[in-house]
């Protein structure tokens, strides 16, 4: 069960320590204290942790402080969309607003090659309005002779040319607790230009000890990828480890699944998913079409694949578009056959605009509809 208290509410207030001494009698019931601060008002909600069927929910909405309460009935205890729960589904990084009404393209480097590279695509992102990219420090590869990125020693030329360019944040890929730190050292030393999205990539999606040691920070937010061999229910499970730590700014991947039954692109798209994530779940969610297809190739109608499958992820309500740009693919140090080049940016950019309006076309015509849904 969750305790939903009004908003604002004085943690050194009469009412509110009343409520955790009543709190502490229950029987085999241990709490658990979540605190939103936003920049108008402060959310907290108390977790009751235990057998809590016996608990009458009326009973429990008229305590000290309690707003609301809500009964967990899903799996997806503290990310999950449980009945009557109208808790918003969004969170605020550095100036920007992730939710499930929200979308942002992260455009950019899968990996970090140079700084003249780098600078070329910040500085076509701000020309064409974006404040987000993504940008590989850390590459996990399948073989281990292949380039695993440039690590900590990118870092601080990233970062400050992010701030130039008036990037907001970046998605950055860690597989290894030291990148976390090492990203937090890089932000530090040059002025915290810019915000870090941190990504849990496909291979790590059940590394159990890194979600918590990632979950365990709350400064920044993460960006989970599914696992590309397992089911939709354990990564979001994994996702699950992450709030359960206390970080409940979770932006939930699609990417792909590995099967040959998605040739020939790279992987199977699973972009209709993105309702169910949503339905789910609070999270808001993202596709990543350039893993998803792994090339740039086009349909006789002269539109690539790859803006194909973009669009139909964000028809179906996507929140965050993470694709792979490069000024000169044929010199990327990763995946180069599937970026998109730096003149191709407005065209998508206008394609993902055009797929969006649709989506909230789409929302308003179900609206109209309330009863084709019973």
């Amino acid at each position: 069960m969750i305790l939903i208290l009004s908003a604002n509410t004085d943690p050194q207030g009469a009412e509110y320590r009343q409520l955790l001494a009543h709190l502490a009698t229950l029987p085999g019931i241990q709490t658990r204290v979540h605190v939103e601060r936003g920049s108008e008002k402060t959310l907290t909600e108390i977790y009751l942790i235990g057998s809590t069927k016996s608990l009458d929910i009326e009973d429990m909405r008229r305590l000290p402080c309690v707003e609301r309460a809500v009964r967990v009935s899903e799996e997806y205890r503290i990310l999950g969309r449980h009945k009557d729960d109208q808790r918003p589904a969004f969170f605020e990084y550095n100036g920007v607003r992730f939710g499930q009404d929200t979308l942002h393209v992260f455009a950019g480097l899968c990996a970090v090659d140079n700084p003249e590279h780098v600078e070329m695509m910040l500085q076509a992102l701000r020309d064409n309005g974006q404040v987000c990219t993504r940008m590989g420090a850390y590459k996990p590869r399948t073989s281990p002779y292949a380039f695993q990125g440039h690590g900590k020693n990118c870092l601080p030329y990233v970062f400050e040319l992010a701030g130039k360019y008036g990037i907001k944040v970046i998605a950055m890929e860690i597989t290894h607790e030291s990148h976390l730190n090492e990203i937090k050292e890089a932000l530090h030393q040059t002025g915290n230009p810019t915000g870090v999205m941190l990504q849990i990539g496909t291979r790590n999606t059940q590394n159990f000890e890194l979600l918590k040691i990632v979950g365990r920070q709350t400064e920044m937010p993460i960006l989970l990828k599914r696992g590309f061999g397992i089911t939709l229910d354990e990564s979001l499970n994994a996702a699950e480890y992450l709030a359960s730590e206390g970080n409940r700014n979770v932006v939930f991947g699609l990417r792909g699944m590995k099967t040959n039954m998605g040739d020939p692109h790279r992987n199977f798209v699973d972009f209709a998913h993105v309702p169910v994530v949503k339905r789910l779940t609070r999270m808001p969610v993202c596709i990543d079409p350039s893993h998803s297809v792994g090339s740039r190739q086009a349909a006789p109608d002269g539109i690539l694949d790859m803006m194909h499958v973009t669009a139909q992820g964000v028809m179906a309500g996507a929140n965050m578009v993470l694709v792979d740009f490069h000024p000169a693919p044929a010199k990327a140090l990763v995946d180069g056959p599937q970026a998109l080049l730096l003149k191709e940016l407005p065209y998508f950019l206008e394609d993902v605009r055009i797929a969006r309006e649709a989506y909230l076309k789409r929302v308003a015509l179900a609206q109209r509809y309330p009863n084709a849904r019973q």
